[in-house]
Formats: C-alpha cells, sequence, structure tokens
C-alpha cells in the first residue's frame, strides 16, 4: 500500500510551520520531502523547548517526521549553485522565504520552472502581492492580529487574545497542502506545471469573515458582525462532578434530548427554548442552563447518558491527557515509536484514511543534514563535488 503522493518529489525551503505543516501533510500521503535547512538548522530546532538533545526537540520531531535533511549554507554561491540542481529534479517547490529573497537566490517561480517546466512552485507569503502589506515579515501572531483572530476574542471576551496554539499558521499551512494537490491534479491534464501564491493574511482573513460577517454582509449592514453563539464566553467545556464535559446540542431533537437528560422537561416546551431560532435568540440563558445543570454526575455518568440519547457530547482532555485518549489510541493516531538517536517518543499518526491505500508509516524526523550527501548525489553531482562542498563547509551533516 502506498499513498496518493507517491512518487511525487518535494524540495522544502520552509521554516517554522507554516511551511513544514504543508510538506508534513503532503509526506503523510506519499512524497518524498527534502528540508533544506540552513547550516544551523531550522529555527524549530531551537524554538520550541528541549529535548533530549541539542535540535531535536519536541514540535520538531512532529513537525518533521518522515522528510530528509539537506542542510546547506545558501550564503554561499556553491550552495545556491547546489540547491537549484536539486530544484530541477523534484515534482514541488515549496517555500516560506520572502519573494525578494526568492529572487535573490535563485529560487523564485520563473526562475526555477525555467529549468523545470513541469514544476509546481509554491510560495507561502504573509501577505499577497499587489497590496500595500505585500514583502512584509509574518508569524503567527501578527497574521492573528491582522485578520480579526484576536478581534473575535476581544468581541467574546473583552480582550484580545491569540489561540494558545499557532492557528494561522497550522490552517494555512493546510491550505497550502491543498492548493498544491489541485495544481498536481491540473499538471496531469496539462503536463505544465505552476506557480502557486498562498498568502496568510487573506486566507485566515476569509476564515474570520465567513465566519463572522454575518449581518455585517449586507450593504448596508442589518446588524453588527459576529456570530454571537460562537462568540459567548459561555461556550466552553462545562463542570460536571469530577471534570469537564464537551457538549454541542443544536438540533431540536438534540436540545430535547439534553433537557430530558437533565431533568428539565418542561424546556422543550418553554417559548425560549422550544426551537432553534429560539434558542439562537436566547443563547445567553441557553448556555448558562447548559453550564449550571451537570454538577451532578461525573463526566464518565454523563457520557454514557448522553451517549444513549444521541447527544453530541466528548471528554474534556488537557495537554497532557490527549495523548492517553483511548480513540486516538484505538485508531493509532497516537504510538509508541523509537527514535533512532532520541529515544522512545509519541508519534503522531495520520488521521485521515484512503480507500486505495494510505501511505506506510514515516520513518523518524532527521538529524540536521543527515541525508545530505544522498540527495546530492540523487540530483547528479558527483562525489568530488559534493566532498568539496563538505570541506568547503556549505555542506552540514550532523548524523550523531
Amino acid at each position: 500500500m502506498s499513498g496518493p503522493l507517491a512518487g511525487i518529489r518535494v524540495l522544502d525551503l520552509s521554516a517554522v510551520v507554516v511551511g513544514p505543516i504543508c510538506t508534513h501533510v503532503l509526506c503523510e500521503h506519499g512524497a518524498e520531502v527534502i528540508k533544506v535547512e540552513a547550516p544551523t538548522g531550522d529555527l524549530l530546532r531551537h524554538l520550541a523547548g528541549k529535548g533530549r538533545s541539542a535540535g531535536m526537540n519536541g514540535k520538531f520531531l512532529n513537525f518533521n517526521r518522515g522528510k530528509r535533511s539537506l542542510a546547506i549554507d545558501l550564503k554561499k554561491p556553491a550552495g545556491i549553485a547546489a540547491l537549484r540542481r536539486v530544484a530541477a529534479t523534484v515534482d514541488v517547490f515549496v517555500t516560506n522565504i520572502r519573494p525578494d529573497a526568492q529572487a535573490r537566490l535563485g529560487v523564485d517561480a520563473d526562475a526555477l520552472r525555467a529549468l523545470a517546466p513541469r514544476l509546481i512552485h509554491c510560495s507561502i507569503t504573509g501577505f499577497g502581492s499587489g497590496g500595500p502589506y505585500a514583502g512584509r515579515p509574518a508569524y503567527d501572531t501578527v497574521i492573528q492580529g491582522a485578520a480579526g483572530v484576536a478581534g473575535a476574542f476581544a468581541a467574546s471576551t473583552g480582550e484580545p487574545r491569540y489561540t494558545p496554539f499557532l492557528v494561522a499558521d497550522h490552517t494555512v499551512g493546510l491550505i497550502a497542502a491543498q492548493m498544491i494537490g489541485f495544481a498536481l491534479f491540473r499538471r496531469e491534464r496539462t503536463g505544465v506545471g505552476e506557480s502557486i501564491e498562498v498568502p496568510m493574511f487573506e486566507n485566515m482573513a476569509a476564515y474570520i469573515m465567513q465566519e463572522h460577517l454575518g449581518a455585517h454582509s449586507f450593504r448596508p449592514p442589518i446588524g453588527p458582525p459576529g456570530d454571537h453563539r460562537v462568540l459567548s464566553p459561555d461556550g466552553k467545556p462545562l463542570p460536571t462532578k469530577d471534570g469537564y464535559i464537551c457538549i454541542s446540542a443544536n438540533t431540536d431533537a438534540q436540545a430535547h434530548a439534553f433537557f430530558d437528560a437533565i431533568g428539565r422537561p418542561e424546556l422543550k416546551t418553554d417559548p425560549r427554548f422550544a426551537t432553534i431560532a429560539q434558542r439562537v435568540q436566547h443563547t445567553k440563558d441557553y448556555f448558562h442552563i447548559r453550564a449550571t445543570s451537570l454538577g451532578g454526575r461525573t463526566t464518565a455518568e454523563w457520557l454514557e447518558i448522553l451517549d444513549r440519547m444521541d447527544v453530541p457530547a466528548a471528554p474534556y482532555n488537557s495537554l497532557a491527557s490527549l495523548v492517553e485518549d483511548p480513540h486516538l489510541l484505538a485508531v493509532g493516531m497516537v504510538r509508541e515509536e523509537e527514535h533512532p538517536t532520541e529515544g522512545p517518543t509519541w508519534a503522531i499518526g495520520a488521521p485521515n484514511r484512503f480507500s486505495g491505500g494510505n501511505a506506510p508509516a514515516r520513518a523518524p524526523a532527521p538529524r540536521l543534514g543527515a541525508d545530505g550527501a544522498a540527495v546530492l548525489a540523487e540530483a547528479g553531482l558527483p562525489p568530488e563535488e559534493i566532498a568539496a562542498l563538505r570541506h568547503d563547509g556549505v555542506l552540514i551533516e550532523d548524523r550523531a
């Protein structure tokens, strides 16, 4: 069995999260991904807490499983030349370095597609070309603030905040992988590659506007923006006798079953709660009832009752308990893995399934530059040239 991207080769000149998430998904579904790193390694090797050895923290391991590492000094002409040799042999090139830097290195879309007309060139940028923000540097939090994510928190809680995970990086990385899939499909029809621009700001702004423009979609507006149900400060895990539970009862059948479960059947005919429209109009009261009705039973007891009554509910997981969730363990989303240099770790599996076959489990994340010589040899560089790159400090290899 092999994944749907088996046989596709990807050159990944990206760092930290948004680009590596994109290529993580491609690799997860069978693509060969060659990760290009600076001599000091991807910033994420050093930015995300400790590991058992330097440059091999848990976040790096999880984002870069299955990839091959080519560590090369792109400040030297020989390094740039070697990179372009490899780029000419791949199907997809992914980068999140800024367009002016791409042009200086000769890895912009025009330069690389002149070498390889079938190449799919994907550039993930902070802001799209053609606007006043084009070319500006950006990280996840910059985009969250600009695109309205922090503003959604302000509308909910009165204080602008960032989500406590890199939602813009993850979302846009997934979108970039999706766009690459579309481009590969078109290449199958036309035989010709293309360039893709995936701007973080525009994608996240669309995300927020689709969710919250609401009555402000009309001209003139017929109400303020924001889905008040989603923005409700009471929309959160609900306390039980021994912890929390996560519940969503949206349809009439679900809400009425919930009222029965909590021993309040009279609420089914209460004019505030009898129908979807009435519950939306009285969201604050409805959410208050949900939040104050579950303290008499344990989470496990409520899960059994609500499952029997077909009310959507799930256990609440902390960051630490998530890896021990019985469902995730049963479906293989979390498994134990022995890293060849880092010892036992948790490995995160592929969440999605193809009836035509999934890619096999990927190898652990690589040490810095572990595959450099092999990658260059596959691109046609002779042994003596690779040796010269190693001697001159252009090619970096940490095999530990």
